[in-house]
Formats: C-alpha cells, structure tokens, sequence
C-alpha cells in the first residue's frame, strides 16, 4: 500500500492535524502514520495555537521553571513560557522568569547538560516538551536525565502521545489515537506490516521522513 496522505478535520483548537498512512520506521519502532507537524513546530502562528491549548493544562495548577524542548518544539515553547508567565489570576507562574532549553545528545544519543546549562535542571521543576510520543522511550531517557541533574520532572507536554503516562508523569498532548483510531506502533521484530510482507515506505525522525 503506498503512502497517502491524509488531512483530519480540524479537531483541537483550530490546529489542523496531517498525516500520511503508510509503515515507517522511527528510531525505537514501526508505525502506520507519519504524524507531520513541521507547521507547528516552525510556523509562529501555528506554534502559538498549540502553545495556548497545551498551556491551558498547566497554567493554573503547576509551577514550571524550565521547559525542556525534545524533537524540536523551541517556537512552542518560547510561546507556551509567555503564556504561562502572563499576568492573570489564572497563571500561578504569572511574572516569573522561565527557561527554554535544549539538552545536547551526545553519539550515543544520551542527554546531557554542560556546566553553563544544568543549573536551568538542578533543583528546577521541568517540564518536557515534545512533538510526539509514541513510545515514550525518548521521554523516559529525559525524566532520567532530569533526575540525574538533580531536577524535577513535573509533566510531559506534547502535540500527539499514543501513551498516557511516562515513569508516572501524565502525558499531555492534543492529539491521540482516538483521533487516528487504527493507529499502531510496534516492535520492528513484531510489526504486523513486515510479517504481512509490506515493505516500509519511509524512515521518520523529528526533522521529517526520508522515501525508501
């Protein structure tokens, strides 16, 4: 079955959710649908729509002095701090500073922070940003990594999650599986395309997919 694309009606927030069905691979897994949010991770406009939606889940009721930005989500994030930072009766972190950070990967792909950056982590509460969580092993390795740093996780925020929870923090998204309700993401060594024979269409990372 080759790729298609497929635009889903605009669901959250006046955010409008592309995706293409096919069988990819990603670092961890193979999945059915390639989730594509390149819009609202770079777009100003599309960024400060899912800032606002996620924003709501937090603004009231958890102090965040550190957005940690996996995947690529910067944009969003520096939205989201504004929003949350804003001066209301809503925002409990109203007129409080708040850090956007990126961690460094090192070959191994462990997450890492140099002297200059991890006082943004230590003793910090944090919370994770990503643009989507499939596995949620990529957000396991930061809520470690944060723990290591001395910091504490406080949630995970992110545009589609097919999990709800990671090491105990709730995940946060707009989009789940309800709103793709044939989505799969499996084990390479168990995917039930590769045993069908299908052959994959596309490798899939945050900075988009590559044909095969």
């Amino acid at each position: 079955m080759a790729m298609e694309r497929i635009q889903q009606p605009i669901t959250r927030a006046d955010i409008l959710l592309n995706v293409t069905r096919g069988h990819f691979a990603t670092g961890h897994s193979h999945i059915n649908y390639y989730i594509d949010v390149t819009a609202q991770k770079f777009c100003l406009s599309e960024a400060r729509k899912v800032a606002i939606a996620l924003a709501r889940d937090y603004r009231a009721n958890t102090l965040i002095d550190t957005i940690l930005c996996l995947d690529g989500p910067e944009v969003i994030a520096a939205c989201m701090a504004s929003e949350m930072t804003k001066t209301g009766y809503m925002n409990i972190n109203q007129n409080q500073d708040m850090n956007v950070l990126t961690p460094e990967r090192t070959v191994g792909s462990q997450l890492i922070f140099r002297e200059n950056t991890a006082p943004m982590i230590t003793g910090k509460n944090v919370l994770i940003l990503m643009a989507s969580v499939s596995t949620g092993y990529t957000a396991k390795s930061a809520v470690e990594t944060i723990a290591y740093y001395g910091g504490h996780a406080v949630g995970i925020a992110s545009i589609f999650a097919s999990v709800n929870a990671v090491e105990g923090l709730p995940v946060t998204s707009l989009f789940d599986p309800n709103d793709l309700p044939d989505y799969t993401t499996s084990d390479a060594a168990a995917c039930p395309l590769c045993q069908a024979g299908q052959r994959l269409d596309a490798i899939v990372n945050s900075f988009g997919y590559s044909k095969l």
